[in-house]
């Protein structure tokens, strides 16, 4: 009977990580091979469209063809020493990291606003410079919002409390602010989509949801009533209007998203061939960057653009199994907004590309070119393997009792 009773002991408490002992008394399990194999394809694919569809951008700028590439590959690097540093470190210790990584965030975004060291490009003052290195802060509100809501929510789904408001919510907020102040409205669309689905995984109270959802279908009439055209700003009112009819301005607004469709029609099923697309040579702008999946549909065809949706399916569909066996709730919440907002990114670029919604600025995860979308990806990719590794309970001078 003593030897039952301890068996049912320890597998009572074999999941409960918020009571496990230091590490050096858990034993942990290999990460999902599954997930590094998937991320491992989008990445060799990504360096292979970026040196495809980045050569003429390259060569018209008086460069090697591979300078893309090469970026890429460095980038890259950065990028795979981050996902091996957080899938090591226990992501229990990322608690301590939320705020103060979200104010770090705040200054940078402020840095690009409100400073010359923010630079412009397309339109939208989106980058930093610092000297050489040029990065986009935007990208890491999705970590930090992510750190944030999972350490306001892995106890309970209290919307009210104050100590929430005021240590966790407030900077989402402020980051909300900056970042559509860019402009960059596809990211606070990302951040909101991230948060609500956060919040439904914890069972948040749906007649919240919709009561929020309400209230801001009731303050968006109202601005427009009040304000009109001021509320969005122009190019983005634009946007919306050649969506629904690019060929209204076919030289002008319209031009990228019909010359991405003329790229998916002559590819095909089977592709014009790697490295064969003609639309990258002077026709598509941004052909390395928001529209690079529209180049892989030229050159690869329908099975080329079937086995990115795959891997990404597959990615969402082994993130969901991580976060259905985390051991503690905070594990779970990382993997679900980790999750999805990899996965929704990848479903917007992809849905501009083939003109299912209007044309923004996110990057494709993995593949487009961006040092910082893709730094930024690895490293939520390694908090995500951390999270699943089993961890458990050792048993020490064990006797049997008979």
């Amino acid at each position: 009977m003593p030897y039952r009773n301890n068996r049912r002991n320890t597998n009572n408490n074999i999941n409960d990580y918020e009571n496990l002992p230091p590490s050096g008394d858990v034993v942990l399990s290999s990460a999902d091979r599954t997930l590094m194999v998937v991320v491992a394809f989008l990445v060799v694919i990504g360096l292979m469209a970026t040196f495809s569809a980045g050569a003429p951008k390259a060569m018209d700028l008086g460069q090697n063809p591979a300078s893309f590439a090469i970026k890429q590959f460095a980038y890259l690097v950065v990028g795979f020493f981050g996902l091996k540093y957080f899938m090591k470190l226990d992501y229990k210790k990322l608690r301590d990291w939320a705020v103060p990584f979200a104010w770090f965030v705040i200054i940078m975004l402020a840095l690009v606003d409100f400073t010359p060291l923010g630079v412009i490009v397309n339109g939208a003052r989106r980058w930093i410079m610092l000297g050489p290195i040029q990065f986009q802060p935007s990208e890491m509100t999705k970590l930090a919002a992510i750190l944030l809501l999972a350490n306001a929510f892995h106890r309970d789904g209290n919307l009210f409390d104050t100590t929430k408001w005021a240590r966790y919510f407030i900077p989402i907020l402020i980051m909300v602010f900056l970042v559509f102040k860019q402009p960059n409205l596809s990211m606070v669309v990302l951040l909101f989509l991230t948060s609500c689905v956060m919040y439904l995984s914890i069972a948040g109270s749906i007649k919240y949801m919709i009561a929020a959802g309400l209230g801001l279908i009731g303050a968006i009439a109202g601005g427009f009533m009040m304000f009109g055209h001021k509320l969005l700003h122009g190019y983005q009112m634009q946007r919306i209007q050649i969506w629904l009819n690019p060929n209204s301005d076919p030289y002008g607004a319209g031009y990228n998203i019909i010359q991405s469709l003329l790229a998916f029609a002559a590819g095909g099923f089977w592709g014009v061939g790697y490295g064969n697309s003609k639309q990258k040579l002077a026709w598509l702008p941004e052909g390395h960057t928001d529209f690079i999946f529209a180049v892989i549909a030229e050159e690869l065809g329908f099975l080329g653009c079937f086995l990115i949706i795959g891997l990404f399916w597959t990615f969402i569909h082994r993130g969901i199994i991580i976060a259905s066996r985390a051991n503690d709730m905070y594990g779970k919440l990382l993997a679900v907004g980790i999750t999805l907002s990899i996965g929704l990114q990848a479903f917007i670029n992809m849905s501009v590309s083939s003109s299912l919604i209007p044309a923004t600025g996110v990057p494709l995860p993995f593949i487009s070119y961006g040092g910082t979308s893709l730094i930024v990806s690895l490293c939520m990719v390694g908090i995500l393997l951390n999270i699943s590794k089993k961890r458990i309970k050792r048993i020490k001078n064990y006797e049997r009792n008979y």
